[in-house]
């Protein structure tokens, strides 16, 4: 028999927070629960950010909590040539396209259009769509750009990828953390416009890496934030596209800070290195996020 496997994946770019507190202690209850596995995934593909520091922080708390886990770790920056065999599976495919509007032409093309009484759609994060005028430039014109080192990032061409993909898009989604009971959602990456993929020093980014990493290593069961629930419309449609399986999902509650806000890791009073510099036990951490 197959054993369930679940996986807390957090980015080493900050410290942890009650927040990761709640979503690793959670995924490890329902992995003991199941007699499943769990995985620790490091997500360090942004190599400016998160640094080995704050990697040995995130292990450090971890490990304070009582998490354990299976070795090896999986980090994202020891696989970008996976990932890069992948969009150049994607570009051969003609399913993303470089993108070269820098962020000023990107505001100013979108403020030019609204002057002209057009409401500029927006993300469900609140983000301006994409332009996507540079679609439509000849191959040739592309290739100049990019032998001539224009910046420019790998983005998905959504329009296409629906086309290729041809049936309505739904993930199966627990109702509750008993993960007892499920429902069909609707995935709508629509929503998103043509979002990166990858960029030209970096060949992945979050949602390309996170798909090919739970097919790689089986991850059946994804539970993480309700932050991250309309933008698994974008992760189905690359599974869908790279033929991966589909995990079932559940997007639990966010720990709110004292203002009713998410909690972000500049946020000192939350972290886990300081609560426990303050006395905090592990005991408490639990109790603090309701486990």
């Amino acid at each position: 028999m197959t054993l369930l496997t679940f996986r807390f994946a957090p980015s080493p770019n900050g410290d942890l927070h009650l927040g990761h507190a709640y979503s690793a202690l959670l995924n490890q209850k329902l992995a003991a629960r199941a007699h499943g596995r769990l995985l620790l995934r490091i997500e360090d593909i942004d190599t400016t950010r998160c640094t080995p520091q704050f990697e040995a922080g995130v292990l450090a708390d971890l490990k304070w909590l009582g998490l354990g886990w299976e070795e090896p770790v999986r980090r994202q920056s020891e696989h970008f040539a996976v990932y890069q065999a992948v969009l150049e599976r994607l570009i051969a495919e003609e399913l993303v396209y470089p993108a070269f509007m820098s962020r000023g032409e990107i505001r100013a093309f979108i403020t030019d259009s609204e002057k002209r009484g057009r409401d500029w759609p927006r993300d469900p994060d609140g983000v301006p769509l994409y332009p996507a005028v540079d679609k439509a430039l000849p191959l040739k014109e592309r290739q100049r750009r990019i032998v001539e080192n224009a910046p420019f990032a790998w983005r998905l061409d959504v329009e296409a990828a629906m086309a290729r993909v041809g049936k309505d898009l739904s993930w199966t989604e627990y109702s509750d953390e008993t993960l007892s009971a499920t429902r069909s959602v609707e995935a709508r990456p629509q929503d998103w416009g043509d979002v990166i993929l990858a960029r030209r020093d970096i060949p992945t980014s979050y949602h390309l890496a996170v798909v090919m990493d739970d097919a790689l290593q089986g991850v059946s069961h994804v539970v993480r934030g309700q932050d991250l629930f309309s933008a698994t419309g974008v992760q189905r449609l690359l599974q869908q596209l790279l033929g991966l399986p589909q995990p079932a999902y559940f997007h639990h509650r966010l720990i709110l800070g004292p203002d009713g806000r998410k909690l972000s890791k500049s946020l000192g009073d939350t972290g886990l290195a300081a609560l426990r510099n303050a006395g905090a036990s592990p005991g408490d951490i639990r109790g603090m996020v309701g486990l």
